[in-house]
């Protein structure tokens, strides 16, 4: 299992609880003030982390509107806009995003992004940004996962697509060129995606067969599929954020709103800390407890002598006396001394 390593000042690990990530992505609608507003969302949330896109529609496709460039899937809330378009409407201004990142400083939520190009990794490395991101359509794209890795800042990919071939070359690319914390984030790339089509099986196996931190970068609505991925081992959760869904945006129909993410936060951590560890018996808060479990008491005022009967012993609650298994045992067995009812059964009083 890969050592913990710290994101900014906070912990990433087994034994830290899970690191949640508010993905803005283009819910800021084009507005700076709305930006704002999701950063105090998040943080009044309990997120740990924002995170915003880098890029700009000219680094990302080409401004064609029609064949592969359009958006044709019927099932993609996208439909009939092209890549161009989409990318438009959906970047952050890079000059918005000292001013996001400041704010966040400020409330102490850690801020970075997801570049998608060189001169995206170069401007966040002027903003000291303290790890990226690598979005799942470009975790193939071993040219830009070298230059991040060769960052030396942690690294977080969403698999997306990725055959197990393509994410040993990613991560081969990583280790080589100086990427040594790296989380790999199970990722459905439907938008919005299906509980059936999570997969979680998946991140325990990504982690043992990488020796990485695994995570889940989650498109399904709520936070049951999130809060599952703790329990096999998720260490960072990312899930879009929107102030309101009724708000529109490009990513607004499968974001979460903040009272969903604050219940991401609390419920992720109550099944982190349920994990626990492998144990039996009574733990501390049991003890109380172990009395109310059965055990043999006399049932009925017995005199020195008297045989112990089905008549005059029963399988009882509270558990102070003998365990039930010794009730074959005692029976015919005598009592030696004056015992009244509701006298806990033993070993001192028979024979």
């Amino acid at each position: 299992m890969a050592n913990p390593f710290k994101i900014g000042q906070r912990q990433v690990g087994a034994n830290h609880p899970p690191f949640i990530i508010a993905e803005m992505s283009g819910n800021h609608n084009q507005s700076l003030e709305r930006a704002i507003k999701l950063v105090e969302a998040a943080a009044d949330a309990g997120a740990h982390a924002i995170k915003l896109q880098t890029y700009t529609a000219d680094t990302m496709t080409l401004d064609i509107r029609d064949r592969e460039f359009l958006i044709e899937n019927p099932k993609s809330i996208w439909k009939g806009v092209s890549l161009y378009e989409l990318y438009q409407d959906a970047y952050t201004p890079w000059e918005w995003h000292e001013p996001i990142f400041n704010r966040c400083k400020e409330l102490g939520i850690l801020a970075f992004s997801t570049p998608f190009d060189s001169t995206a990794v170069e401007f966040l490395e002027k903003l000291n940004v303290p790890a990226y991101k690598v979005a799942s359509f470009e975790n193939t794209d071993l040219p830009l996962i070298k230059q991040v890795a060769a960052t030396g800042k942690p690294l977080i990919i969403s698999t997306g697509m990725a055959s197990v071939s393509e994410l040993g070359e990613t991560v081969e690319t990583v280790r080589k060129h100086g990427g040594n914390d790296l989380v790999l984030l199970k990722c459905t790339s439907t938008y919005p995606a299906t509980a059936e089509n999570a997969n979680l099986n998946t991140i325990p196996h990504m982690r043992d067969l990488f020796s990485v931190q695994v995570g889940l970068s989650d498109h399904t609505m709520g936070i049951g599929v999130a809060v599952a991925s703790v329990a096999l081992g998720a260490t960072v959760i990312e899930k879009h954020f929107t102030l309101s869904r009724s708000d529109g945006g490009v990513d607004s129909t499968f974001s979460m709103e903040p009272s969903e993410l604050k219940a991401l936060v609390v419920e992720t951590e109550s099944a982190w800390k349920g994990l626990g560890r492998i144990h039996y018996g009574c733990t501390d808060s049991e003890d109380m407890s172990a009395k109310d479990r059965r055990s043999i008491y006399i049932a009925a005022d017995m005199k020195t002598g008297d045989e112990i009967t089905e008549a005059n012993v029963r399988l009882i609650r509270p558990g102070l006396g003998l365990a039930p298994k010794y009730h074959e045992l005692v029976i015919g067995k005598k009592i030696n001394r004056d015992v009244k009812k509701g006298t806990p059964l033993s070993w001192d009083l028979i024979g």
